[in-house]
């Protein structure tokens, strides 16, 4: 017989109304009611860059950040490969190079797929360069340099990272920043936060990564399941305000359910 574990009741009660209200959002969403995702610069943004790289005859780099997909930064790796689909489906339209630097070999496959499919999705399947996608290093600091090498030698107009991003951030953005590039950047790290926002034009904060795919897409399923991500959000910051107030007051019964 089936015994729930000691001091993860109140996780799994909350799993399950995170899990409904995902499913109630998403069935919302596909009968038409879809909510609305607030505007992100800079994720705006990456229309205006793609399209000043086009005018000015020079290349787009997409990057998805040093993280693979086997860690906990994975989901910030998979929220950069979401918008490295919508760069591409750009660059493939308006007929802009692209270059996407790469850290694992093993992400190089992935990363071909995504942009070749946006190269057919727009009609163009034979203006699809494999070579583009390239694996520099999985050393974090020589690819560092092999990216930034890259940025000065192909005079990148624009200059999109997005994902897990450590110490090379800073690097990154300030050569991105010399080449003349247009940079769009954001990461979850919140270490590295603070040199995106002074380095680049345009960033995406924490969380904003993740909204990315949704943001971008329009996808009502998407943009369903994200408002009911939002459901646990708020219902956690409930939980902080309301056992902070109890606490203080030296009531604990809600520190005693929580803990069951």
């Amino acid at each position: 017989m089936a015994v729930m574990v000691e001091g993860r009741v109140a996780q799994f009660v909350v799993l399950v109304v995170l899990c409904i209200a995902v499913i109630y959002f998403v069935e919302r969403a596909r009968r038409g009611k879809v909510p609305k995702i607030r505007k992100l610069p800079g994720l705006d943004a990456i229309d205006e860059a793609v399209g000043r790289a086009t005018e000015m005859g020079r290349p787009v780099i997409a990057s998805h950040g040093i993280a693979g997909f086997e860690d906990m930064f994975a989901v910030q790796t998979a929220a950069g490969m979401s918008v490295l689909g919508y760069v591409a489906r750009l660059c493939a339209k308006y007929d802009t190079e692209l270059l996407v630097p790469c850290r694992y070999s093993i992400l190089v496959p992935v990363a071909q797929e995504i942009v070749q499919q946006a190269y057919i999705a727009e009609g163009k399947p034979e203006a699809y360069k494999p070579d583009n996608i390239m694996f520099l290093s999985d050393e974090q600091f020589a690819y560092s340099i092999g990216y930034m090498g890259l940025m000065t030698r192909q005079k990148a107009a624009a200059n999109i990272m997005i994902g897990a991003y450590w110490a090379e951030s800073l690097q990154l953005a300030e050569t991105g920043f010399m080449a003349g590039a247009i940079q769009v950047s954001g990461t979850a790290n919140t270490a590295q936060i603070p040199f995106f926002v002074v380095c680049t034009d345009y960033c995406l904060i924490g969380e904003e990564i993740f909204a990315a795919g949704a943001y971008l897409s329009k996808d009502p399923v998407l943009t369903g399941s994200l408002a009911g991500q939002d459901v646990g959000r708020i219902i956690a910051e409930i939980l902080i305000v309301l056992g902070t107030i109890l606490t203080t007051a030296g009531v604990t019964w809600l520190t005693e359910i929580l803990s069951k």
